[in-house]
């Protein structure tokens, strides 16, 4: 059976909703999605329960799988499922994973070694700018930094792992369709050509709260570690912490101001076990994993020639590229960079412009 019909299969049966725990019977029972779909009420109730097997023959709406192959049918869109090589081996070794990811990117990344870095979405300019450091450091090293694209530490430790050799990958909480938050439209695009954007949730799927905390589940597991720049006590940041200790994962917390809101949450994690740390050498150290941070680990932005280039009119990035001999990725990351920054701002049909100060 070819890919294409292969990937049909998996999402249609993915859409059904089932626990990976009955998924894993099936699998077992019949080998294949496609074996499992085409199973008579006779066959699927020697497997499972009367209230599952209902669900797996409960019709999906059409337009909700034509959506999803649609998606698919574009190149780069991926469906990675469970017999998949490319699979998270990380994310297997837990049990519970979800049968179907969905993908856009860089395969190799999947199953780099991965430090998850995250935050407060309030950050201080400290904290952001100790989450690029960082995530660009340990990307340097080799490590893939994993993070959930939301505002603030999580977008800073993507555009600095973009730096390095390891790049980063997004777990987000939406299909891949979908960019929330949307000003971070260009981030996701820049993260899809260097790294790679994943999501356990189908097309078309928006951006609903129960998606978070679920989101943050893969986040930990896809990780060796988890890192916490800032985070004040109610932080979502400390759920991925948690779910991090839980799973495993050695939990990694940056220290602050005793005054600081968004410190107390770090300080918490470090009373309860976290490893304090001030350099990403610290937690190359803890990891054992027999890297060094490079002594030339820093990769300078071309932020001032790209301004230049921009100048006055808007401009987009085939143009800045020709402008400034450098190529697309370099140039979205310089221009996701500024535009965290508030220098640039992205304008309708893909084109930038200089923020000028009153």
């Amino acid at each position: 059976m070819d890919t294409a019909t292969s990937a049909a299969a998996w999402a249609e049966l993915a859409h059904k909703g089932l626990p990976p725990a009955a998924m894993a019977l099936l699998l077992r029972a019949f080998g294949a999605p496609e074996a499992v779909l085409a199973a008579s009420r006779a066959q699927l109730s020697a497997v499972l329960p009367a209230g599952a097997v209902d669900r797996l023959l409960t019709p999906i709406p059409a337009e909700m799988l034509s959506h999803t192959l649609a998606w698919l049918a574009v190149p780069g869109n991926e469906l990675i499922a469970w017999d998949d090589p490319d699979y998270p081996q990380s994310l297997l070794e837990l049990g519970h994973a979800p049968p179907v990811l969905y993908f856009t990117g860089q395969r190799a990344i999947l199953n780099r070694p991965a430090l998850a870095i995250v935050g407060s979405r309030n950050a201080t300019p400290q904290g952001r700018d100790n989450a690029t450091a960082f995530a660009q450091a340990l990307s340097a090293a080799g490590f893939a930094i994993v993070s959930g694209l939301a505002i603030g530490i999580d977008a800073a430790a993507h555009v600095g792992a973009m730096r390095g050799a390891g790049s980063t990958i997004a777990v987000v909480g939406t299909g891949l369709d979908r960019v929330y938050p949307k000003q971070h439209r260009a981030l996701a695009h820049a993260i899809a050509t260097a790294g790679g954007l994943l999501s356990e949730f189908a097309p078309g799927t928006p951006p609903l709260p129960a998606h978070f905390p679920r989101r943050n589940r893969l986040i930990a597991g896809l990780a060796r570690g988890v890192l916490v720049v800032e985070a004040a006590l109610s932080s979502g940041s400390l759920i991925t912490a948690r779910l991090g200790g839980e799973a495993g994962r050695e939990v990694f917390a940056i220290p602050g101001s005793i005054h600081s809101p968004l410190a107390r949450g770090c300080h918490r994690l470090i009373r309860e076990g976290a490893k304090l740390v001030e350099t990403a050498q610290d937690i190359l150290d803890e990891l054992k994993s027999g890297l060094r941070v490079p002594p030339a680990a820093v990769v300078e932005t071309p932020a001032h020639s790209l301004l230049e280039a921009l100048g006055d009119d808007p401009a987009d990035v085939d143009t800045l590229c020709a402008r400034t001999a450098q190529p697309a990725a370099a140039v979205l990351e310089a221009l996701v960079l500024l535009e965290l920054d508030g220098r640039v701002m992205a304008l309708p049909g893909g084109r930038w412009q200089q923020r000028r100060k009153a």
